[in-house]
């Protein structure tokens, strides 16, 4: 699900600013956009964000802005500089052509310089804190959607019922019409070998009216949907019920989308009647809004 929140808070160091986005995935994807200086948080921003979400392709950004720092307050890290020192011997050794650092790019060199006023635990607390509040920011951003998204499934769900009700009367009347049909064009046909042969006919009326019973059989037995609808109807009715439930759904539902649309086009096939070829692919059409949906949920 699509997500956005960010957030400020401000320490003796400086201040952090916590920005979360996701877009729609089916899995869980964790991206970070930190600086050097402040990638030692990551484990503290990934755990936080493994422990709450479960889908999505999720972004994450921490960013700090240093607070103006007080006379004095600033010193050098000796242990960096010292280990930076020998690094810079050991290259130049192997290296002779290689230049020396100058003191600029020393004094860049991420954590080369240490606040005495806030040291790492400080601002560890500091991202710790404005990374929950821009959770909780987040993932009510996202309850948000998914109230929105649980209303929309639930309307397909009416539409579909709906079709499903619609239709359901359709093969008995279809079964109907056709053993009208053959009823009439059997009494027409007789007619006509009445009248040619003088009174005689070739079949008894009883065998004619048997073999006809035998072709609405047939016939009914190739257009029934009862199964098909009957399982259209329990489909909908366990989406409804994820649907109300909440929690993580998208797994299950992603199932019930299969299972609806395998439904649908069995409909789509065994379709006798033009109203029922109409049907199934109203029917896929909502289906396939609702997968669309569906795959953007945890």
């Amino acid at each position: 699900m699509t997500g956005y929140a960010v957030t400020s808070r401000d320490g003796p160091a400086g201040t952090v600013t916590i920005e979360i986005k996701s877009v729609n995935s089916r899995f869980l994807d964790l991206q970070f956009r930190i600086n050097d200086d402040l990638r030692s948080f990551e484990p503290v921003l990934r755990e936080a964000l493994m422990a709450r979400l479960n889908r999505g392709k999720v972004e994450c950004r921490l960013s700090f802005g240093r607070a103006a720092a007080a006379a004095g307050s600033q010193s050098l890290n000796g242990g960096l500089l010292e280990s930076l020192a020998a690094m810079q011997q050991e290259v130049r050794q192997r290296l002779p052509e290689a230049a020396p650092l100058t003191v600029a790019e020393v004094l860049r060199w991420p954590g080369i310089i240490e606040d005495a006023n806030a040291g790492q635990d400080s601002l560890q607390g500091d991202v710790a804190a404005a990374m929950q509040e821009a959770l909780e920011a987040f993932l009510e951003s996202r309850r948000r959607e998914g109230a929105a998204m649980q209303a929309m499934l639930l309307s397909r769900v009416d539409e579909l019922e709906a079709i499903v009700a619609r239709i359901t009367p359709l093969v008995p009347q279809a079964i109907t019409q056709f053993q009208q049909r053959a009823i009439d064009r059997l009494e027409e046909a007789l007619t006509l070998a009445a009248q040619a042969s003088g009174g005689a006919t070739p079949i008894s009326r009883d065998d004619a009216m048997e073999r006809i019973r035998q072709e609405v059989t047939m016939y009914g037995i190739r257009i029934d949907l009862a199964e098909e609808l009957s399982r259209l109807s329990a489909h909908l009715a366990e989406t409804r019920a994820i649907l109300k439930k909440g929690g993580q759904v998208g797994k299950r539902l992603d199932f019930m989308m299969q299972e609806l649309n395998r439904e649908a086009n069995t409909v789509g096939s065994k379709a006798a009647l033009k109203e029922l070829s109409d049907a199934s692919m109203a029917m896929k059409l909502l289906i396939e809004q609702m997968r669309e949906q569906v795959q953007n949920l945890e």
